[in-house]
């Protein structure tokens, strides 16, 4: 299509048409103020663009304005109030330029585009080809179909107020996160009203809160809740991207996770979840997906906000050919960060999370994406790039909570280890790691040890805090602990990609059994395992961080790829619910709580110092670990001696398939945990959990452990304090 070059010079010479006034505006998207509607839209190799509102209907498009102010990129205006510039207007762009795929710029003013900066959105994407920038027949020309009607839009909200409840101080030593999607924890709770189950107010629930409060967990993880676009492959399968990592308005939460309670909105209900979560002392941290969109390829995608504004901005393109979009995520394009105008949108959305809905930390997704540099550097990953320094130096970001998932699928992706000193990083190294020794009977005991003792060959400890590694054995994406135990192979027909899709290398182990048996025999082995799994999670070096529902037994059916099924395949079933198991884990978290030796104070060292504990290692008979110990693939047994000048704590493994024997060293031991009979005991003034869970047990100087098993044994005279006292 022809540039419009005459209506540009137009805009920038007459005064603008009825509604709209050209005026500096200083912040992007729209902003709500007594003198009307301020809108602003990044666009640089955009040539005109047009402010289209939209009746109450969200269908019935009203009026074309056209953008009276283009300064440094940004198109800008005022709406006075008089000419509709009001709360609950509905609004959406349309972009002018040329149509070059060749040169990355797609531009299509037949399609209705939403805004980036969209704090509200209206409207649900239905998969259908009319909201494709390109004829579908001739990928080569622009679609002339118009897609107002069913595009997505926004609407202008005011701002919330600023949160009433003040943020919990959590010490990073005694963090323990619990990832769960709101939706997957709430829809079948028996204590949730029926109106509130799979909503932000659900989990807001008494119930809920009172939950989690008894687990013993510090830190709330949501799976992402920003406004998504379900994939149409998806949608026509009857599926959808449950999960929430198709994100299409960074700044906006989803209405699908409301409960449309008369007198709420998703943004008023999702800060009332986040007050309630405050309220109990809970940290809410949120996955957020900034390294691509839902809009895909160019070729295949949607075109719904960012490539029809200005694809070659927002997105990496292939210098070979930009109309390729670079994808180092998975997911068809990935986010150019390095662009400051894009790098701005970012910032002011994670902004808007903390300032208005009191969030108080991210979890980023595919996070090398987000630090690779431009093509000066070969799109590397840059420890001190664009985004990495303008988180270290954003005033109110700098002392958020930051969490790395610090990988992507590109060249030089694997980056765990990479991320300047204050992050934490999920690490996956763990995961392996234990899932290899406990269900595998692999992996030397070194490996095994480095793990426990907080990845500090990943971490350096000169550099990075003890809490630094996010342990983990099972998250959203793969198995579940229930599963692990149960299951050899996936199984995720269900997601109609025959069975494809999914990690193919699990470490796991059925047992004997692929499934559900009641073969009792199987079924010990399974619980012992996921016991001593959960166990070496929780009192490892470093941050735990636990999956909702693995403490309840919750099971995907094998399959470990569960991110399109919003069903009860994926909703945690309270009614099933393994109770013994839940409190097998409360009990481990509050002997955690109260033993500092178990949290992540300090690295341990060889000797205790002043300000870190000793770390001794012993074979089961006793002796010190020597070189040639480390490097057995077939030793699974050995022990690890935590002391400070006021404390001791026994750690004894037995990974093997057999029982072993432990030549313990002289001294009064007490044990506190058995993860094969799940016996834990309790901190002063609490109750035990598990088998002869009123006995003190006082160990011998040698002690038979069954297979798969961990023990926790503190010298008399150091027991475990109370919740919350942490002194040594």
């Amino acid at each position: 299509m022809p540039p419009m070059n005459a209506q540009r010079r137009a805009a920038r010479t007459k005064p603008a048409l009825p509604g709209l006034l050209a005026a500096r505006v200083t912040a992007l998207g729209a902003q709500l103020h007594p003198d009307g509607v301020h809108v602003a839209l990044a666009a640089p190799h955009a040539q005109a663009v047009e402010l289209c509102l939209f009746a109450e209907d969200g269908h019935t498009e009203v009026a074309r304005l056209p953008m009276p102010l283009q300064r440094d990129g940004i198109w800008q205006g005022v709406l006075p109030a008089a000419a509709g510039g009001v709360e609950g207007l509905i609004y959406g762009w349309r972009v002018h330029g040329p149509w070059a795929p060749h040169d990355g710029h797609r531009f299509n003013p037949a399609k209705l585009l939403l805004d980036p900066c969209a704090r509200e959105v209206v409207g649900r994407y239905d998969g259908s080809d009319i909201h494709l920038d390109h004829d579908p027949a001739h990928p080569d020309r622009p679609d002339p179909r118009d897609n107002a009607a069913t595009a997505l839009k926004a609407r202008v909200v005011a701002d919330l107020p600023p949160p009433a409840q003040p943020r919990p101080v959590i010490d990073p030593a005694q963090r323990v996160i619990y990832e769960l999607h709101v939706k997957g924890f709430t829809a079948l709770h028996p204590e949730v009203p029926p109106p509130l189950r799979g909503s932000y107010a659900g989990l807001a629930h008494p119930a809920c809160i009172a939950y989690l409060k008894a687990l013993g967990i510090t830190t709330v993880s949501l799976l992402p809740i920003a406004f998504r676009a379900d994939e149409a492959r998806l949608l026509r399968m009857g599926l959808s991207n449950y999960w929430g990592y198709s994100p299409i308005a960074w700044a906006a939460p989803e209405t699908r996770l409301w409960s449309g309670t008369p007198g709420s909105t998703p943004r008023s209900e999702f800060r009332a979840l986040v007050e309630a979560l405050h309220a109990a002392g809970l940290e809410v941290v949120l996955d957020v997906v900034y390294n691509h969109t839902a809009e895909l390829d160019p070729l295949t995608g949607p075109t719904l906000s960012l490539r029809g504004i200005d694809n070659a901005l927002y997105y990496h393109l292939d210098p070979q050919d930009p109309s390729r979009t670079l994808d180092w995520t998975g997911c068809g394009n990935s986010v150019n960060l390095n662009a400051p105008l894009v790098l701005r949108v970012v910032m002011d959305s994670l902004r808007r999370w903390v300032t208005e809905f009191g969030v108080d930390g991210f979890r980023f997704d595919l996070a090398s994406t987000l630090a690779r540099g431009g093509k000066q550097v070969n799109y590397g990953f840059q420890s001190d790039g664009a985004f990495l320094s303008a988180m270290a130096q954003d005033p109110v970001l700098c002392n958020c909570l930051l969490i790395a998932e610090p990988w992507d699928l590109g060249p030089g992706g694997y980056r765990l280890g990479g991320f300047p000193p204050g992050w934490l990083e999920w690490n996956d190294r763990f995961r392996d790691t234990q899932r290899g020794f406990w269900l595998q009977h692999q992996n030397a005991p070194g490996e095994f040890a480095t793990r426990l003792a907080g990845s500090g060959d990943v971490f350096p400890p000169a550099r990075r805090g003890a809490y630094s590694s996010v342990n983990f054995i099972t998250a959203h994406d793969g198995f579940t602990l229930r599963d692990l135990v149960s299951y050899a192979h996936r199984h995720n027909q269900a997601n109609g990609e025959d069975n494809r899709d999914g990690h193919g290398h699990n470490l796991s182990t059925n047992n004997g059994v692929e499934g559900p048996t009641q073969i009792p025999e199987v079924l010990a082995a399974r619980a012992r395992q996921s016991r001593a799994l959960l166990a070496v999670l929780l009192l490892s070096l470093g941050t735990p961080m636990l999956l909702a529902g693995d403490e309840l037994g919750h099971t995907q059916r094998g399959n470990n790829n569960a991110y399109c099924q919003d069903n009860p395949m994926s909703w945690i079933d309270w009614q099933q619910a393994d109770v013994a198991l839940r409190d097998y884990v409360r009990g481990v978290l509050a002997l955690r709580h109260s033993v500092p030796l178990l949290q992540g104070r300090a690295w341990w060292a060889p000797a205790p110092t002043a300000a870190q504990p000793g770390a001794a290692w012993y074979r089961a008979d006793g002796q010190p670990m020597e070189q040639a110990d480390w490097a057995r693939d077939d030793h699974g047994a050995l022990m690890v001696l935590l002391s400070t000048a006021a404390q001791q704590v026994l750690i004894l493994i037995n990974a093997e398939g057999q029982e072993a024997s432990f030549n313990l060293k002289p001294g009064q031991w007490i044990l506190r945990l058995s993860s094969d009979s799940g016996f834990v005991a309790p901190a002063l003034g609490e109750h035990a959990s598990g088998k002869d869970s009123g006995k003190a047990h006082r160990l011998g100087t040698v002690q038979t452990l069954p297979p798969t098993s961990l023990w926790i044994a503190t010298q008399d005279g150091t027991a475990p304090t109370r919740s919350g006292d942490t002194s040594a």
